[in-house]
């Protein structure tokens, strides 16, 4: 079974555990029990330090971390943990300059696929196998899948992010829209009504590319077979099925109706008012393509600071002829790794801790998104990811990002050639040209 295919398995079996429930979890600021943790104090062999690199740029993120560290170096008096926080956008590409330079962060947030095979060919990341607590392997087996290549484990999991239309009920009301668009011809409509309404009907960071690229992504998951999709990164694979040209095509026919936000290419995703995610967040674009981070991210970009209250959620359309299931879902799960220089057992040690029960449901708080853990689901009381959450659950196949299955070089490659499609400087058939080329190279 290629990689593509067992992190479908995976998926699909925690979707298939995941409950919906609405009772709130407890305070981001909560410490976890002596239960939880163990002892409530602990010692390593010797005094250590170590770096924590983490993409949390909201409040309630931030605090989340400062309180996991205050509490784990109370439990762990001779580990220090330092913590320096890196914007989305930017974490891949300082990880990479980081480890060529043979001076990465201890722990890092790790996203697998590709990108994680790519740092275990360099000998960067530790294989945290046999470190991982019982039961963590028990209540995260699925999401610990995720961050799995030829049965090693390599990162602890914190959530899980399926991806589909995150919009603004309220916009769509105004638009005159009553029911959520379930195939592209009731999703055109939309465009058109919200279009009528002048409300900018999709908000895109295209500067970042990767979000450009993920209509492609799941254009293609609804035109191509289980089969071509999980085999995208299989030896000898390539983009010779016809669903893949087609996928291109609906991401051009798409474009010619002019949804989104006036200067899209020049627009960043998830940073700042004047981003994508930012433009939702304001009322100024109906909805955005994203992964189940967005909740949180709209939330610290809302003027107040709180959650948008309107935010909803549905799949991604139905395409009519598609060979794919209309209710597969693409997905991933951040996790954090532990480098190959980093202090043992103080690291795993570390990992161990966040995984438990009590963090992770304070970072599914703290960032607004779905735990990892199946016996956590009861925490996540947003509509919009409680919505997010029925669909993953009611997904026939989960995938994971394609551009982090192919890895960084060839999934940027990739990731750019839609862009350039957008920006009218190649056409469908010259961005699978060089999508081909780029697979080939890697």
């Amino acid at each position: 079974m290629n990689r593509m295919a067992k992190t479908a398995a995976v998926a699909l079996a925690f979707a298939s555990g995941l409950a919906l429930a609405g009772c709130s979890g407890g305070s981001p600021t909560t410490t976890p029990s002596t239960s939880d943790t163990g002892s409530s104090t602990a010692t390593t062999e010797a005094p250590v330090t170590m770096t924590l690199w983490h993409n949390g740029t909201g409040d309630k993120s931030q605090l989340y971390w400062q309180d996991v560290i205050r509490a784990f170096e109370a439990q762990y008096p001779n580990v220090t943990v330092d913590v320096q926080v890196v914007q989305n956008e930017d974490l891949d590409g300082k990880l990479q300059t980081a480890m060529q330079a043979g001076t990465p962060p201890d722990i890092f947030l790790q996203r697998g696929g590709g990108k994680l095979q790519d740092m275990i060919n360099a000998g960067m990341v530790q294989d945290i196998t046999s470190s991982v607590s019982s039961d963590i392997t028990t209540n995260m087996s699925a999401a610990l899948g995720l961050n799995t290549i030829d049965g090693k484990v390599y990162a602890m999991p914190m959530s899980f992010q399926p991806e589909g239309l995150w919009y603004n009920q309220d916009l769509f009301t105004k638009a005159g829209i009553t029911t959520n668009p379930t195939d592209m011809t009731s999703f055109n409509a939309a465009v058109s009504s919200l279009k009528a309404a002048s409300i900018a009907p999709i908000a895109l960071g295209a500067q970042d590319a990767w979000p450009a690229a993920h209509w492609f992504y799941s254009f293609a998951l609804r035109e191509c077979s289980q089969q071509v999709v999980q085999s995208l990164t299989a030896a000898g694979q390539d983009l010779s099925d016809p669903c893949w040209l087609k996928a291109i095509q609906d991401v051009q026919t798409l474009a010619n109706t002019q949804p989104f936000n006036n200067n899209f290419l020049s627009t960043v995703a998830q940073q700042g008012a004047a981003s994508s995610a930012g433009l939702v967040a304001n009322g100024q674009a109906s909805m955005e393509l994203m992964g189940a981070w967005e909740p949180g991210v709209i939330g610290d970009l809302t003027p107040d600071k709180n959650p948008l209250a309107s935010l909803r959620f549905f799949p991604f359309p139905a395409v009519d002829g598609g060979q794919g299931d209309p209710s597969a879902m693409m997905a991933g799960s951040d996790g954090y790794s532990c480098s190959s220089k980093a202090p043992e057992p103080a690291c795993t040690n570390f990992l161990n801790f966040i995984g438990q029960k009590s963090w992770v449901e304070q970072y599914a708080t703290a960032y607004t998104t779905m735990p990892s853990r199946t016996d956590a689901a009861e925490v996540v009381t947003d509509q919009s990811l409680q919505e997010a959450m029925q669909a993953y659950s009611n997904a026939k196949y989960v995938v994971l990002w394609f551009d982090t299955s192919l890895g960084s070089d060839v999934g940027n490659a990739v990731n750019q050639q839609i862009v350039n499609l957008l920006a009218g400087q190649t056409d469908p058939a010259g961005a699978l040209a060089a999508m081909q080329a780029a697979i080939k190279a890697g």
